[in-house]
């Protein structure tokens, strides 16, 4: 049988079975004491440590770009008016003042009028039922009384919107361990959950071995959890994410790829904005804003990532599938395999993967 052509994938070939008690339910008590897989593309090779031996295994001059989004309150819980039955609500994003992408359960029952309300924290707010779409997702308008501030009132109402795969009530520790230590630009609905690893010192120790350090910026929205619902892999589309490159992270990474030094991503959401950056720079990394709904799966050319950090991610799931692009979907899910035998935790607050291709160079 011969290769599979991006024309021929399939869903069900990013399928693998993961026991239930493998889905990581808490974080590792020490940021950087998860355990990491680092596999050798090249050859399949794994090798076991922990996150904290990241300063060994990457070399002086590497630039590492890591999301520094920070993830804000985005699931509301509230009641109908005037009936006051439970609703649900989980902002995706702003699309301007007062109106909201979001989705929205009792999905059948909200139509396009209805209305709820929101309280907490001495706060309120009003939500009413602009659009429909697939899925349950909605168009909404949140507004608050007094001309109070949105955001605030969302702050002080809304809880920690952790995946629907811990279960478990949200905590306290959520507040913290749900969110990066370098989160700074307010704007995700989900945590880039390669960067939960870093600590301080550990980011210290990487510049103190001569790597560089660098923000992107990608606020992470439906387009990064949104589930594949084709079975033709090629066919799936994501919605769009706002994305930022400073003009000191894309000079830092333009000067590494002409050097051919090896540009080592935290997370898939940072793969994807520095990947969308180079393509509308027409080859450099073009510094500024932008919204990108780039899809990458297998059969993907890489300009700008050669390392990749990332978790363990959901079968099926388009960033596994952006992962396999990386370093090819038999070794991936060989290393899956024998990170299930061995006991790795998976998902947000799980273990991590370490995939290195080497330098990255232009052509």
């Amino acid at each position: 049988m011969g290769l599979l052509t991006a024309d021929d994938l399939r869903l069900s070939d990013f399928d693998y079975d993961l026991p239930a008690d493998r889905i990581a339910q808490e974080p590792a008590p020490v940021r950087d004491a998860a355990r990491l897989l680092a596999l050798d593309p090249r050859d399949g090779a794994c090798r076991h440590g922990h996150v904290s031996d990241l300063p060994e295994l990457l070399a002086a001059g590497d630039v590492v770009v890591a999301n520094d989004t920070r993830v804000f309150p985005a699931r509301l819980r509230g009641r109908r008016e005037p009936s006051g039955g439970a609703v649900e609500c989980l902002l995706l994003g702003r699309l301007d003042e007062d109106r909201w992408d979001a989705l929205v359960h009792p999905g059948r029952k909200l139509r396009p009028g209805a209305e709820a309300r929101f309280e907490g924290g001495g706060r309120r707010l009003h939500l009413t039922v602009l659009e429909r779409h697939f899925h349950g997702r909605r168009t909404i308008r949140l507004t608050v009384p007094d001309g109070q501030d949105v955001d605030r009132a969302v702050d002080a109402i809304g809880e920690v919107p952790i995946p629907p795969y811990l279960k478990r009530p949200v905590h306290g520790g959520d507040g913290e361990r749900y969110q990066t230590v370098f989160a700074s630009v307010r704007g995700s609905v989900a945590a880039p959950t390669a960067g939960l690893h870093f600590t301080p010192r550990l980011i210290e120790s990487l510049r103190a071995r001569g790597l560089e350090w660098h923000p992107i910026t990608l606020h992470v929205g439906y387009g990064t959890f949104e589930p594949v619902r084709t079975e033709s892999v090629r066919e799936h589309r994501l919605a769009a994410e706002r994305f930022a490159i400073p003009e000191r992270t894309a000079d830092a990474v333009n000067r590494a790829r002409a050097d051919g030094r090896r540009i080592v991503a935290v997370g898939t959401t940072t793969t994807r904005a520095l990947e969308a950056a180079v393509r509308e720079g027409g080859g450099e990394v073009r510094a500024g804003t932008g919204a990108t709904d780039l899809y990458i799966y297998p059969g993907f050319r890489f300009e700008v990532v050669s390392g990749l950090l990332t978790n363990f991610h959901l079968p099926r799931s388009s960033l596994l599938l952006l992962v396999c692009a990386l370093a090819g979907r038999e070794p991936v899910l060989a290393a899956y395999r024998e990170a299930v035998a061995r006991g790795y935790r998976f998902y947000s607050y799980g273990d991590a993967m370490l995939i290195l291709r080497g330098g990255a160079r232009r052509g």
